[in-house]
């Protein structure tokens, strides 16, 4: 069984960030909309607006959560991957999450995966910058940081 690779999980982590609001509770996370207009909690888990605040603990494990189904749709339509460097299937582990399973099923950057063009997937992960209609500079780093995992060569 594969795991859920650390550098994906760092990615998540790095660019997600666990937001801490409002200041008057430091110790939990409340539901916020994120730059994309979607309301959001913890480590980028996907919520309504009125769950719950949750700890840190309750966002490590949603983040696991989300994850593995991230990975588990990865390889489901990149199988690929699974004879891959780790660092190429932790990259689209990482689109994955961001965008959901939907975006990577129906991309051209899905066929450059499974072609093994990895300066096309490098390409093509570069071109999923657009969050509410408008480029969105945490995404233009995030797509930078898995296209460098991916074209390592």
């Amino acid at each position: 069984m594969i795991e859920v690779p650390q550098a994906a999980i760092d990615l998540a982590k790095r660019f997600e960030g666990f937001c801490l609001v409002p200041k008057s509770d430091p110790d939990r996370a409340y539901p916020y909309v994120c730059p994309a207009g979607f309301w959001t909690i913890g480590y980028g888990h996907l919520c309504d607006a009125k769950h719950l605040p949750i700890t840190m603990e309750d966002g490590e494990a949603y983040l696991s959560t989300d994850m593995a189904e991230a990975l588990k749709a990865t390889l489901r339509y990149c199988p690929v991957l699974a004879t891959e460097p780790e660092t190429r299937l932790a990259a689209i582990v990482d689109f994955t999450f961001n965008l959901g399973a939907g975006r990577l099923q129906a991309s051209t950057l899905r066929r450059r995966v499974n072609q093994r063009d990895w300066p096309g997937v490098a390409k093509e992960l570069r071109r999923w910058i657009y969050g509410g209609g408008r480029v969105l500079p945490g995404l233009v780093l995030r797509r930078t940081a898995e296209a460098l995992l991916v074209d390592f060569q």
